[in-house]
């Protein structure tokens, strides 16, 4: 996988955005500077994530930006997403490089070394490493920025920092060895979107 992909890496929220409005900032991301885009559903029916993402793909197709699916390994499949990011409560990272094949992304969110090294071993692509600082967006125990660079220098795989990223945090992960950030609010509940995506972009790859 080619770490350019992760340098700016979006991951959706809905919040209380109506559909349109959803997929108008996806399409501004896009547009300024997200390198990948990430779907993450946890309410929506199977049916409902479905239709979701073969919207959202149309507009990450146009911009040529490639879409992971986040847990849903159906949903991946049934919309020929280009891949997939799992945490510790999903598949085992085997069986979904197994159901994935080879030609598609496979993500890992990791904590700690032993689950990187474990994740590299099974077959992923890249790692997810955090939350590194305090989230509104998932409930997760927070990753030591120190646990971060061990991961970095240890690991083969490509990492992107996870986790309450914003444009004003984000210089406390230079030279930790990360290829990119993942960011959520900071993007998605932006008042002007395509100047925040070109902000972030800039930062991060002065990382």
């Amino acid at each position: 996988m080619k770490k350019e992909l992760l340098t700016l890496y979006l991951v959706t929220g809905r919040y209380d955005f109506t559909e349109e409005q959803f997929l108008t900032i996806i399409e501004e991301a896009c547009q300024n500077g997200v390198t990948l885009v990430q779907l993450r559903e946890k309410e929506l029916s199977t049916y409902d994530f479905y239709q979701l993402a073969l919207k959202v793909k149309e507009v990450t197709s146009r911009y040529r930006v490639p879409l992971i699916i986040n847990d849903r390994l159906d949903i991946c499949l049934a919309v020929d997403a280009d891949g997939l990011h799992i945490g510790d409560d999903e598949l085992p990272v085997s069986v979904a490089r197994y159901l994935l094949g080879p030609d598609k992304f496979l993500g890992v969110s990791a904590k700690s070394l032993e689950r990187s090294l474990e994740a590299q071993s099974e077959g992923a692509d890249y790692l997810g490493v955090g939350a590194i600082f305090p989230t509104q967006t998932k409930d997760s125990q927070l990753t030591p920025i120190a646990t971060l660079k061990e991961i970095t220098k240890s690991a083969a795989l490509p990492v992107v920092a996870i986790g309450g990223i914003n444009l004003e945090n984000l210089s406390a992960l230079t030279d930790s060895g990360i290829v990119g950030i993942s960011i959520v609010s900071d993007i998605m509940r932006a008042n002007n979107v395509p100047q925040r995506v070109q902000q972030l972009r800039t930062a991060a790859e002065a990382l």
